[in-house]
């Protein structure tokens, strides 16, 4: 009897549903860690990772892009101060609906293009910051001592400097459930080995507080776990003030760390992925999450890869996820008030320390000095000061960087036109010599902060530089400042002066116009001014020829 081969649809429904329950289940422990990471209700951490996720993957260009909560997203939560409003439940929910409002205006306004701003350095000082913050930031459920410092530097120091007070139950159930994870990640059962962390440092806890009388938290101790779904609520207006810098501080997280995630992963068509619109679905995540009362989401790359690794074929095995999560949360709720504070302390514990990347710190450190720098200076701010305060320092250091680095391309080069029709590029002269004709070639964005690099390489023009002529080419500028154009007109005033003359070789009629506009073409001479043409080298020769004739009759 010939056995037949199942359906392709049959075989990757298969998989989905495989790499779905793989997901789901690994979702109930994270979502309740990071619940516990960011100071609030941990069951805030499960809604958004259900809703968060659900709401995502309507909308997602990357099939396998997973949103959910992140470290990073939860230590601004954290740092929001959302226990000083007068219902700090609804100002967290009302945080994650004015996040998904920024998200979606951001990916409709194609707020993807903004990523080359924030560079490596930036991102790599930020989520080093960020992962040693998370370890930090479970030392009072790993130890059972709770400090009464609010900076996480501060709270290391005073933990350490009180032993006496450590629970030693506490720690054995977080030591335990980082040696699982450890071991078990090592192995074929991938994301399960997780569950399988908490399940074991949560039976074991259980186990010392009924036998050896060791006080350790559980779940249930703090919050009480329904069983069932979270109703519907709406916005706090009086709280949208209090949230707007940190609800903005998660959409830049959202829109830098959704790129990686983005790009990160292959789709099924090899397309590639379309980052606004993966911004406008992180929103959409958002905004489900916040309304069912859930913390703020983002895309999360570890999950992305759960799923990936876990053989998903479509986006189908995102919502199978959210299935297994609804399954949990209705038939489960009593299992989840015994999951154990130390043990998902230990799993945050070992995310923390997944994010500490030193190859990527390494690679940072030889880029150069200035790199360095911010990197350090990131990592630090991220240290000592509010998140949602770094992540804007952060990015403003970011712009700060790709200014100056822009403006530290601009190179000038010299063309030597020959008489057969060649075109040879040299360094500049350093000084205009008597009777000479020097045509110039800047490279690179002439935009204000690039002016002065363009000013300095710009040959001197001293007493001696009389009757010769300098043809500057802007073949190839798309744009000019006006600081630039003072540049220009200052340099053309020097030649002047010298009994000299400038003239300018412009290709863009947008460029043409600004220089026609600024009074620069008056300043040099309507004679002096060449409008290229989709011939190449034909007006820098005409200009040339012109000056070499100016030159023979001076």
């Amino acid at each position: 009897m010939t056995r037949t081969t199942p359906a392709p649809k049959r075989r990757t429904l298969a998989r989905d549903v495989g790499a779905g329950v793989v997901l789901g289940v690994e979702s109930v422990p994270d979502g309740l860690a990071m619940g516990l990471l960011a100071g609030v209700n941990p069951l805030a951490g499960l809604y958004a990772y259900l809703f968060g996720m659900v709401g995502a993957a309507l909308f997602t260009s990357s099939s396998f892009m997973v949103v959910q909560a992140t470290g990073a997203i939860a230590l601004v939560v954290s740092d929001a101060g959302l226990a000083t409003r007068p219902d700090p439940d609804r100002a967290l929910f009302t945080l994650s609906m004015l996040t998904g409002a920024i998200l979606v205006v951001a990916g409709l306004a194609q707020a993807g293009r903004l990523v080359r701003f924030v560079p490596t350095a930036v991102m790599t000082g930020f989520l080093t910051a960020v992962g040693i913050n998370i370890v930090l930031g479970q030392l009072a459920n790993l130890t059972g001592y709770a400090s009464p410092y609010d900076n996480r530097i501060a709270k290391l120091i005073d933990t350490a400097l009180h032993p006496g007070e450590w629970s030693i139950g506490s720690i054995f159930v977080g030591v335990v459930t980082i040696a699982i994870i450890v071991a078990l990640q090592q192995t074929r059962i991938g994301g399960i080995g997780l569950v399988i962390a908490i399940v074991a440092g949560s039976a074991l806890a259980a186990a010392l507080d009924a036998w050896a009388g060791a006080s350790v938290a559980f779940i249930g101790d703090l919050v009480t776990v329904p069983d069932g779904l979270p109703l519907p609520v709406l916005p706090t207006w009086d709280d949208l003030a209090f949230v707007t810098i940190p609800a903005s501080s998660i959409a830049l997280i959202c829109i830098v760390q959704g790129a990686g995630v983005s790009t990160g992963l292959a789709t099924p068509d090899g397309r590639r992925p379309n980052i606004s619109r993966d911004i406008v679905a992180q929103g959409a995540g958002n905004l489900l999450a916040g309304v069912f009362q859930g913390m703020p989401v983002g895309g999360s790359m570890g999950s992305s890869s759960i799923v990936v690794a876990a053989g998903a074929k479509t986006r189908a095995a995102i919502f199978v996820a959210g299935a297994c999560m609804v399954v949990v949360i209705l038939f489960a709720a009593d299992t989840v008030a015994f999951v154990a504070m130390p043990a998902l302390a230990g799993l945050l514990i070992v995310i923390g320390a997944g994010a500490v990347k030193p190859a990527r710190v390494v690679s940072v450190l030889n880029t150069g000095p200035l790199q360095t720098v911010i990197m350090a200076v990131t990592f630090v701010l991220t240290l000592l000061i509010p998140l949602q305060f770094a992540v804007l320092v952060g990015v403003g250091l970011g712009m700060v960087l790709f200014v100056v680095q822009q403006s530290n391309r601009v190179r000038v080069r010299e063309l030597r036109l020959t008489d057969d029709g060649g075109m040879r590029e040299v360094d500049p002269v350093a000084v205009i010599a008597p009777g000479s004709v020097t045509v110039l070639q800047p490279y690179g964005s002439l935009f204000f902060a690039s002016a002065p690099t363009l000013e300095r390489q710009l040959p001197a023009v001293s007493r001696t530089s009389t009757d010769a002529v300098v043809i500057l080419r802007l073949r190839g500028v798309d744009q000019i400042g006006l600081t630039t154009i003072d540049v220009l007109r200052r340099y053309a005033a020097a030649l002047d002066a010298a009994g000299s003359t400038l003239k300018l070789v412009v290709s863009d009629k947008d460029v043409l116009t600004q220089i026609r506009s600024s009074g620069l073409a008056g300043t040099i001479g309507p004679r002096n001014l060449y409008e290229g043409s989709e011939w190449i080298g034909a007006a820098v020769r005409r200009a040339y020829a012109d000056a070499r004739e100016e030159v023979a009759h001076a």
